[in-house]
């Protein structure tokens, strides 16, 4: 999908935006060629968005057989559409997008609860805590699974095929399978992992039950209902989902040379022979998610364990950046595309038949930064509106450059410490990480709540934080080029009012 010149609404896009008695702002311009668009902000989420968030709204509506967008209270600036957003396309003939999926095949939550009573959590237990999970789950980039080390090629293909359901057969598995959102999402048998090709795939082949770095991290939390404690954790599909997306992102644009010119727009449609491939690899990314998240869980339940001489039970699992196939009331069997959101099925859906959230509607797991509240929502039958979706998180409001650029780390780890919020071992607070990034998390879902898309169960505050580093490799360095780029292009965009 090649980038449009000229945007009739960019200079006055939020002005059209016309909030309705729903409570999400419909937005009907020129640009959005009458596919539904709808902003589930409050008026000051509205004021704080950026400006040029406008044309990769209008990017989202773009794709062919595009049914709806819906843009989560967490949305923000990403890369070719915002991070925030989901967007339904007709199964039949629509596309399949690379942007509104990502690099991070899968990424998404994981909850976990206990009868212990946060008072426990002393200075000391919170440090044991960190120490011990660190010792059973490797952090960063680069880390290595230590539940099942290397595996051979086969037994990986029996993992990210099989997914939970294969892992609990073959190894034992010590969770409750029905509380995840999925055992496992069905791969063809005929695909192939791309083995070798661009991206390297590989590189997660040793690296399920690690963390890895950026926004991923574990947090023991202070549920302040109950005041007990909670466990949450962030990742995703690592090495793997990354190189799988790295490879179907290359083929998307060399498929429509002259047509994709920005590689975060690329798509395939029916007609494409990577079609199905692609939602393959979506599929097998997926999985390395779904049981990444699982076996951390086992490893932080042990720690746990050791620490505080009690039993972690699993809330829910569940994923983000993903595209499903699924019907829609409203808009019929389309693929939904949830980029940084996340599913929201109510009681009475049909998806949840057989499940133990048939009539309750299934958990939704909503991290705040490491400095603010995170929330566990239960799903209301307003979701319809948004496409069964909410958010995924607070949203940045500061980009990591800038982070880097404008905080100061003596007063952020000084602030954590005042808070007795321990990061790590040493309180050593990733900056562009820190809580000053991110939106006010109370803030977001309010805007959820207010639509009538959710309820809050559950609010947990933090107490220790796990973040990895990517420090002593390229990833770190990679990731401030794509900041640095992003930061240009904010610019650029706010210079050139209409254009692209």
């Amino acid at each position: 999908m090649a980038k449009h010149p000229l945007l009739v609404a960019d200079g006055d896009w939020k002005r059209r935006a016309a909030l309705t008695s729903d409570g999400y702002y419909a937005l009907d311009t020129e640009d959005t060629a009458g596919v539904p668009v709808r902003l589930f902000l409050t008026p000051a989420l509205l004021t704080e968005a950026e400006p040029t968030l406008y044309r990769q709204i209008v990017n989202a509506t773009r794709f062919p057989g595009a049914r709806l967008v819906a843009i989560t209270p967490d949305a923000h600036y990403g890369y070719g559409v915002p991070v925030g957003c989901v967007i339904l396309t007709d199964r039949d003939e629509g596309a399949v997008a690379m942007g509104p999926v990502g690099f991070d095949i899968g990424c998404g939550m994981m909850s976990a609860r206990s009868d212990v009573p946060a008072e426990r959590a002393t200075p000391d237990r919170k440090l044991a805590f960190n120490r011990e999970v660190m010792e059973r789950v490797a952090m960063g980039a680069g880390g290595k699974g230590l539940r099942l080390g290397a595996v051979s090629d086969a037994e990986f293909e029996n993992l990210v095929r099989g997914g939970a359901e294969y892992y609990a057969d073959q190894y034992g598995a010590t969770f409750d399978r029905s509380r995840a959102e999925r055992q496992r999402i069905p791969v063809a048998d005929g695909w192939e992992i791309p083995w070798g090709g661009e991206g390297r795939p590989e590189r997660g082949r040793d690296q399920l039950g690690s963390l890895g770095g950026g926004n991923h991290f574990i947090e023991l939390q202070r549920e302040e209902e109950s005041s007990s404690l909670f466990v949450q954790v962030h990742t995703g599909s690592r090495g793997f989902g990354h190189g799988l997306a790295t490879n179907y992102f290359a083929l998307a644009k060399d498929e429509r040379p002259g047509e994709v010119d920005d590689i975060d727009l690329g798509y395939f449609t029916p007609s494409s022979r990577h079609y199905g491939d692609y939602l393959n690899a979506v599929a097998a990314g997926g999985n390395f998610a779904i049981l990444n998240r699982l076996i951390i869980f086992e490893q932080v339940a042990e720690a746990f364990r050791k620490v505080f001489r009690a039993e972690l039970e699993l809330v829910y699992e569940i994923s983000h950046n993903l595209v499903q196939a699924e019907t829609h009331p409203e808009f019929g069997d389309v693929w939904v595309h949830r980029k940084g959101a996340t599913r929201a099925f109510p009681g009475g859906h049909p998806a949840l038949a057989g499940t133990p959230f048939a009539d309750t509607g299934h958990p939704v797991l909503i991290p705040g930064s490491n400095r603010d509240f995170s929330y566990i929502l239960r799903p209301l039958a307003g979701a319809v509106r948004s496409g069964y979706s909410v958010n995924h998180g607070a949203g940045r409001r500061l980009s990591r450059g800038e982070a880097v650029r404008v905080l100061d780390q003596h007063k952020v780890n000084e602030q954590y410490r005042r808070d007795g919020i321990l990061v790590n071992l040493d309180g050593e607070v990733p900056i562009d990480e820190s809580s000053a990034c991110y939106k006010g998390s109370e803030e977001v879902v309010s805007a959820v709540v207010a639509a009538g898309l959710a309820r809050v169960e559950h609010t947990l505050w933090p107490l220790a934080s796990l973040k990895g580093t990517e420090d002593g490799n390229g990833a770190k360095r990679a990731r401030q080029r794509k900041e640095r780029d992003r930061d240009k292009d904010r610019g650029t965009a706010r210079r050139t009012k209409g254009h692209y």
